[in-house]
């Protein structure tokens, strides 16, 4: 950068953008704590929001999530759920788990039961599995190979 300067010193005596930038940069820091930083990201947040749909944050998070695959393994998936983990589990304690468990098992009895309906609707007398539980049990199968392959590069 400084050799960018010293060339342009000498041909006509004007910083490069990229010098004039860095140089606004470090004046602004030198002017403002983290608080202003905070609200300027936060009124850019808000602006970003009413201007770009669903799709926008859909595309660039698709686009982050292939970008931290491709630079990172197993192994630092591991350490970040884990690190989640711990820090959800200080925050909540164990009555958030009990009660997010009792949720989790009455949902999961009351879908076995309306499934058990469409169960007896849709197997034929030798228990056989339906086409549509098949299709849906396939497609399920299909999405997580397709999210592991992602993950996996």
């Amino acid at each position: 950068m400084a050799n960018k300067r010293n060339n342009n010193d000498n041909k006509n005596g004007k910083m490069t953008v990229q010098e004039a930038g860095r140089l606004g940069g470090e004046a602004t820091s030198k002017n403002h704590d983290r608080e202003f930083y905070e609200e300027i990201g936060r009124k850019g947040g808000e602006a970003t929001a009413e201007t770009h749909g669903r799709e926008f944050y859909e595309e660039i998070g698709r686009k982050g999530g292939e970008a931290t695959a491709e630079n990172h393994d197993k192994e630092f998936y591991q350490e970040i759920g884990r690190k989640g983990g711990e820090a959800t589990a200080e925050k909540h304690g164990e009555e958030f788990y009990e009660e997010i468990g009792r949720k989790g098992g009455e949902a999961n009895q009351n879908n076995n039961n309306n499934n058990n309906d469409d169960d007896d609707n849709n197997r034929s007398n030798d228990s056989k599995m339906s086409r549509e539980e098949a299709g849906r049990k396939g497609g399920e199968a299909s999405s997580r190979s397709r999210r592991n392959k992602r993950n996996n590069k």
